[in-house]
């Protein structure tokens, strides 16, 4: 059995938070002694797991770019979940849904970015196409900082199908479009909603489109034309987490 690795004191907090039974081995680089990692170290003990000191050559190489702050969990490789796990999901929300929808979003940094964003702004699934989308690497999770093990992230095999049914299920998908004439601040967020964002650059593609309820756009005062995929995710996001607290 492969296993994989989660580095970064948030994401590897989180994993033992949450899913302590998945955590085969810990790796701590030598000399890391501090109280933050002190913290982390008594979780694990706490969980009876294997503790391993290694040096900072060894774990740069594990570790994508070497941005581990010194500490790696090794985990069972995560069966993640698929389409077929969408229902159950979708049944067990209560209130008014917050999806997101990223199409095409293949970074993983974006990924994780966006995933972080909605854990804090109370989204309740994030769905992706399968083709064309960053996979839930270690990546991804490093940057979601522990938000990777909290939001459920759903790959599907046709995005136009799956957002159908969100529309049967009384789910309005709202799009983002920078050509957009309605912009975020004047779209009713209130109610169950999906809301798309699409590649940079790229933005939505156009079956995506064609299945959004809506197109909405992010007013643009300064030079640029566009924001980074995650920033734009946040702006919207927290856009409706506002108008939900007001309504």
């Amino acid at each position: 059995m492969k296993l994989e690795a989660v580095y970064g004191l948030h994401a590897v907090t989180t994993l033992l938070q949450r899913s302590p039974d998945q955590v085969v081995e810990l790796w701590v680089m030598k000399g890391r002694q501090d109280q933050r990692m002190q913290r982390v170290l008594e979780l694990a003990a706490e969980q009876g797991l294997d503790i391993r000191e290694a040096d900072k050559g060894l774990m740069n190489q594990k570790a994508d770019e070497g941005n581990h702050q010194g500490i790696i969990a090794w985990r069972k490789p995560v069966q993640n979940k698929n389409e077929k796990h969408l229902p159950d999901i979708l049944d067990g929300i209560s209130g008014n849904a917050l999806i997101l929808i990223l199409d095409g979003v293949t970074d993983p940094h974006n990924l994780g970015a966006c995933l972080r964003t909605a854990d804090a702004a109370g989204v309740q699934v994030v769905i992706a196409p399968k083709d064309k989308s960053a996979p839930l690497n270690a990546t991804a999770a490093k940057v979601a900082c522990g938000a990777a093990e909290a939001v459920p992230y759903i790959q599907v095999t046709n995005l136009a199908r799956t957002m159908k049914e969100l529309q049967e299920r009384g789910i309005w998908i709202v799009g983002t479009a920078g050509e957009a004439t309605h912009s975020i601040y004047q779209q009713d967020f209130t109610g169950p909603t999906a809301l798309v964002m699409g590649a940079e650059g790229a933005g939505m593609r156009r079956l995506t489109r064609e299945h959004c309820d809506y197109l909405v756009n992010i007013p643009m005062a300064g030079e640029v034309s566009s924001v980074n995929v995650s920033v734009a995710t946040g702006i919207c996001l927290f856009e409706a987490v506002r108008q939900r607290q007001l309504s």
